[in-house]
């Protein structure tokens, strides 16, 4: 079997209208899967959101809150996922003040398929047959307008953009094109998206040619003109070459489906692309032009490397400092949301997005067992096995920074988060979506050349393939005076691995008292960019456009560290193993109690560390690369360690039974001394004071 992944960004529709962009950017993301001949599978969204908190009055003209955004956002995915019967099993939700007027909705699909199923060979002679959704006005100009920047008045401007999606249509759909497919009926195969019919057919033809008749296809409605026709971007089309004898066969999979089906022209061999309106012809472009005619734009790019400078931090009590990280909404407890959506659907999911004693500790990253035993299609034992891990990595604090730092800290974690639940390091995939301001701008331009550059090192790195991708540009808002205000850069690294043994996974909560503690990776004095740094800064006035402070360096040793820590997961050495992200070892610590309900007893005088890290804040919040907190049962501390022996890594305490997160000090001082369910209560409800 093949695995098939692909995130999408719809931004600006759910911008202008949250619950339509967000629905029919799961939609559009599930039909790119389909678009390949897979079984959708799996759905992922990670969000980003402006203050929840913000007031009316500061709100620019033309913005909706960020609450009417992040409710209508939410609901619009639950709404697709859940009605389209696709779990929705990973993601994330970030809140910044770069989001309030530009709000990011990533969509992602995962997605299965026979090995050798997926045909990409449309002949001349193939009927070009449409099945699905009515065409109809909503989603014009929808390809153009996420190109385009937001302004004050744009939601005055741009009714149709916003596509309006059926779930259960896009259900039936599914149904009849894995069926097509399993029968041999179709010689390609593509989603009807961005551009609608102008981009499936012109690609699906682009070596061959095409003629097409606009009054064939089904509308939801007269009136429409013929360009309108052409370039509607109506939900829940799909687009297919099928040979003229076999329309009779995928006709019946239609009709017992419920599914419309549209035969609206055919491939030609004459290199040009016909469309026709009644008879009259309304487009005659030759296919190499169409394609290859467009001369290849040259931008500038400009870096300019920003002063870096260690904050003067002033002291304050790390205790006090972790409740409020655990309090701060991207860190805080996301049941609310997960709950919404299913993400037991298909039966599938392994390690679910919530997991401990009360199913509600963060886990690191999802796993799913797609294939099981059946009677119709054997498997082996050893195959049923396997599984899928989902994960992502996203740092837009450390884009204000450095954007190659950025986008080396998203794959690490990515890579951490699939590692940690028991993926294999040499088979994992990863993804990157960027999202970004005017290209045109050359300081905005060299930021994104600067964050590819950071993709390419980190996957030399790791030795691991970027499988797909996609930009979203011009995520911009122009104020009334004219100013501009970019969204903050901001990658999205989502990863796919392989499980080799689903019975091998492990989670991130605490499981045992008595059980040890390992800190594998080095702790470094980096703050830059740390939710320590971002929620501390505005009562330390070290705030400012960059955050300050020194990004996070690429450890040289990350690969071989994710390598050691698979082999001891792989001989069952590993109880717990949560990375060390947000917050650091702080957080990390404070999220494998609650999520476990037991006491961690923490020394940092073991941590490993360079020598400049010589402050407990340091210690415990830096955001150092490729580090994990792991749980090792008594009787296998000599076996797990052994993994390790070039490798960074010490004992640095020990799962209690008490109830207590307790951190001793670099002096010996103990400096936390918190109740679980007193972190439990921040994470969950907010921070409150001590």
């Amino acid at each position: 079997f093949d695995l098939a992944f692909k995130v999408e960004t719809h931004n600006h529709p759910s911008a202008l209208e949250p619950f339509g962009g967000a629905n029919t950017g799961v939609g559009g993301v599930v039909r790119d899967i389909l678009g390949v001949s897979a079984r959708p599978i799996a759905v992922t969204d990670v969000l980003c959101f402006g203050p929840q908190n913000v007031d009316f009055d500061v709100l620019p003209p033309g913005v909706l809150h960020p609450r009417r955004i992040a409710d209508g956002v939410i609901a619009g995915i639950e709404d697709y996922g859940n009605k389209l019967g696709l779990p929705t099993v990973s993601g994330a939700i970030l809140y910044d003040e770069g989001y309030l007027a530009t709000p990011l909705v990533y969509c992602g699909c995962l997605g299965l398929l026979p090995r050798g199923s997926h045909v990409r060979d449309p002949q001349p002679g193939d009927r070009i047959v449409v099945i699905g959704g009515r065409t109809g006005r909503d989603g014009l100009r929808g390809a153009t307008f996420s190109s385009a920047t937001l302004a004050h008045d744009t939601g005055d401007v741009a009714g149709t953009v916003v596509q309006i999606g059926n779930p259960i249509t896009e259900k039936q759909v599914l149904e009849a094109v894995i069926e097509a497919r399993d029968q041999g009926l179709y010689h390609a195969i593509t989603d009807c998206g961005a551009g609608g019919l102008s981009s499936a057919v012109g690609e699906m033809g682009a070596e061959l040619g095409a003629e097409v008749e606009l009054t064939q296809v089904a509308l939801k409605y007269a009136g429409l003109r013929p360009w309108e026709i052409w370039l509607s971007e109506a939900q829940e089309r799909m687009v297919l070459a099928v040979p003229p004898e076999n329309l009779p066969a995928l006709q019946a999979i239609c009709d017992r489906h419920g599914v419309l089906l549209c035969d609206v022209g055919a491939f030609t061999d004459t290199r040009r692309l016909v469309v026709r309106y009644a008879g009259q012809v309304v487009a005659d472009l030759d296919m190499a032009f169409l394609h290859h005619g467009l001369p290849r734009r040259r931008l500038r790019a400009v870096w300019t490397p920003p002063e870096l400078t260690e904050p003067d931090l002033p002291p304050i009590d790390p205790a006090e400092a972790l409740l409020q990280l655990l309090a701060h909404p991207t860190i805080a407890s996301k049941e609310d949301v997960v709950r919404r959506y299913d993400h037991e659907v298909r039966g599938g999911t392994v390690v679910k997005p919530l997991v401990g004693i009360a199913s509600d500790g963060p886990s690191d990253a999802v796993v799913l067992c797609p294939l099981v035993p059946n009677l119709q299609s054997p498997i082996s034992s050893t195959q049923s096995q396997r599984g899928i891990a989902l994960s992502l990595g996203i740092h837009p604090l450390l884009g204000r920074i450095d954007p190659y730092a950025m986008a080396w800290a998203a794959v690490d974690e990515a890579v951490r988060n699939a590692v940690a639940v028991g993926a294999d390091p040499e088979h994992i995939a990863l993804l990157d979506n960027f999202c970004w301001g005017n290209p045109e701008d050359p300081q905005q331009l060299g930021g994104l050349v600067r964050a590819a550059m950071g993709c390419y090192d980190a996957a030399r790195a790791f030795d691991l393939p970027f499988i797909s991708g996609k930009d979203s540009l011009n995520n911009e808002y122009v104020a009334p005076d004219g100013a501009r205000h970019p969204v903050p850069g901001t990658l999205l690294i989502s990863a796919v691995g392989i499980v080799p043994d689903i019975r091998r996974c492990v989670t991130m909560d605490a499981k045992a008292p008595g059980n040890r503690l390992y800190v594998v990776g080095i702790t470094r004095r980096e703050l830059g960019g740390s939710y320590y740094l971002h929620v501390l800064s505005p009562k330390s006035e070290v705030r400012g456009p960059e955050f300050r402070g020194i990004p996070p360096t690429p450890p040289e040793e990350g690969p071989a560290i994710a390598r050691a820590l698979h082999t001891a997961m792989r001989e069952g050495l590993v109880r717990a193993c949560h990375d060390l992200s947000e917050g650091g070892l702080g957080v990390a610590a404070a999220e494998m109690a609650i999520a476990g309900r037991l006491g961690l007893h923490i020394d940092l005088r073991a941590l490993p560390r360079t020598p400049d890290v010589d402050r407990d804040d340091i210690a415990l919040f830096a955001e150092s690369l490729s580090r994990y907190l792991v749980e090792v049962a008594p009787e296998d501390v000599a076996a797990f360690e052994a993994h390790f022996a070039d490798l960074p890594i010490a004992r640095i305490g020990t799962v209690t039974a008490d109830g207590r997160l307790t951190v001793v000090g670099l002096t010996g001082r103990e400096i936390v001394r918190l109740p679980v369910e007193r972190l439990w209560e921040s994470w969950r409800y907010g921070y409150s004071g001590q």
